[in-house]
């Protein structure tokens, strides 16, 4: 019943995206690898002992309720192509090419960082000095921590300045927009908290877009420019990035060819698109081609070519490890292949993916307008990476404990997960004889649960991690992520 279930969503969903079309560059009809990608998707967590599972791209947007996607591939130095699919707006007929806008979410901080890194060269800005010496509209307010350790760029780049405030749900077309100072303060009509220290700067990693707001500002006040002019400036259009922006609203004259937000049901959100006057965390407007084309203009940085967007110390300097697997701005890692830098990105109804190699042999941008677009860009990152040979994106594979009926009701149940700096997530697990299922709808549709033979328990949606179970061996709690405990009710 489940396999014809899914045979029936995949002709709908094929018929549905040849009606809505597929716009791609000259170089993507030309490219006979394409097709092998599109029909290659597959979880990015694979379970040792059971079959891989493929679906196609036009399968996947609708069972992830994403309308459209838009996708650009890097080999060999260039851009190789880039097509888009599905529609900008569901219940509508106007299709994705390269060409659409697309909010970025965070994947904003790595490139407003590329800017402040140039007024680090500049000498307007430094990296270890207090960046309150740079602030002059506002100051982070002192505290314990702070005069024990003032907060500097490098740790704001590197999520490490004890700064609290995780991300940003941004403003819908009819809310009035706060100054930066008062998304800081959070006060009216900031509908976040303060950003504040909490914690001893350096100490340890936290993910914070309270922190790159305040680069924001801090960049702002050195330059004596407005953002949008300055990243302007100093990033886009040095990296060729021409169809980019951080001014927000997007002027009307750039929404004919803009992705509508769209809901984890598919479902349009109020007023299209959010407002994010926190630019550098969260507010660039942008195409896969333009994040390409970033991606290498950081590579011919590394080279050290002559002209590039960022010299040789201060590209080494962002490309290096700093603390929980970040560099300046973008995540690091090497999986064998060679040195990935990477960032994922989610705004209201857009999520997003980008990541290259350094020495610019691949990579991808991949922009869908769909809240559940980052499960599917996960599954993107996979297809490609089997298309081309790439260690990135490569499903990990799992070894899992056989479940008894009995075991696995140990685990069924309702849990409340505990998420640092966002709501509570009630989430429900169900045994189904042997099989474990976990959902916490909307933002988690119904998938299987498994109990790893390492005593941990995870989804494929959920990297997972240890839990904890009482003298009768019922679970208590389960570690959903590094910063997630789901505890039961």
């Amino acid at each position: 019943m489940i396999r014809m279930a899914k045979m029936t969503v995949a002709v709908l969903a094929l018929a549905w995206a040849s009606a809505c079309g597929q716009q791609g560059t000259p170089a993507a009809a030309a490219d006979p690898t394409i097709a092998q990608f599109e029909a290659g998707l597959m979880q990015s967590v694979q379970i040792e002992g059971e079959p891989t599972e493929y679906w196609s791209l036009a399968d996947r947007m609708a069972f992830h309720n994403v309308p459209g996607v838009s996708i650009a591939v890097i080999r060999d130095g260039k851009i190789a192509w880039a097509k888009g699919y599905g529609v900008l707006e569901t219940g509508t007929a106007t299709p994705v090419n390269p060409d659409t806008l697309f909010q970025a979410g965070s994947i904003s901080k790595p490139v407003a960082g590329i800017a402040a890194l140039k007024l680090v060269e500049q000498g307007k800005l430094q990296l270890d000095a207090p960046i309150n010496d740079a602030l002059a509209s506002w100051k982070i307010p002192d505290n314990a921590f702070t005069q024990q350790t003032p907060v500097t760029l490098r740790q704001i780049m590197s999520h490490t300045a004890g700064l609290t405030v995780h991300g940003f749900p941004g403003y819908a077309a009819d809310e009035p927009v706060p100054t930066v100072q008062q998304v800081l303060d959070g006060t009216p009509p900031a509908n976040t908290p303060p950003v504040r220290v909490d914690k001893l700067p350096g100490e340890s990693w936290r993910y914070s877009g309270g922190g790159y707001t305040v680069m924001q500002l801090a960049m702002t006040d050195v330059a004596g420019k407005d953002f949008v002019t300055l990243t302007d400036e100093l990033v886009l259009k040095p990296a060729g990035m021409a169809r980019s922006s951080y001014l927000n609203p997007l002027p009307a004259n750039n929404l004919a060819n803009a992705a509508t937000g769209h809901k984890r049901t598919g479902k349009a959100i109020a007023g299209l698109r959010h407002t994010y006057p926190e630019m550098a965390a969260a507010g660039l407007w942008t195409t896969p081609s333009d994040l390409a084309r970033m991606g290498l203009a950081v590579t011919a940085a590394a080279r050290g070519d002559a002209g590039a967007i960022l010299g040789p110390d201060m590209t080494q300097q962002m490309l290096t490890l700093q603390k929980n697997d970040y560099g300046l701005g973008f995540a690091l890692e090497d999986d064998g292949d060679g040195q990935v830098f990477s960032h994922g990105g989610s705004d209201e109804g857009f999520e997003a993916l980008f990541f290259a190699y350094t020495d610019g042999h691949g990579g991808a941008a991949i922009m869908t307008n769909g809240q559940r677009g980052g499960m599917l860009a996960s599954e993107i990152a996979a297809s490609l990476g089997a298309t081309y040979g790439w260690k990135y994106g490569t499903p990990e594979t799992r070894k899992v404990e056989a479940l008894t009926p009995e075991r696995a009701a140990l685990f069924a149940g309702d849990y409340l997960a505990k998420r640092e700096g966002r709501p509570d997530l009630a989430l429900t697990i169900t045994a189904d004889g042997s099989k474990l299922w976990i959902e916490a709808e909307p933002m988690i549709r119904k998938q299987r649960f498994y109990v790893g033979s390492d005593t941990s328990a995870f989804a494929i949606s959920m990297p997972g991690g240890p839990y904890s179970a009482d003298a009768t061996g019922r679970a208590v709690s389960i570690q959903i992520n590094p910063n997630t405990l789901a505890v039961r009710k």
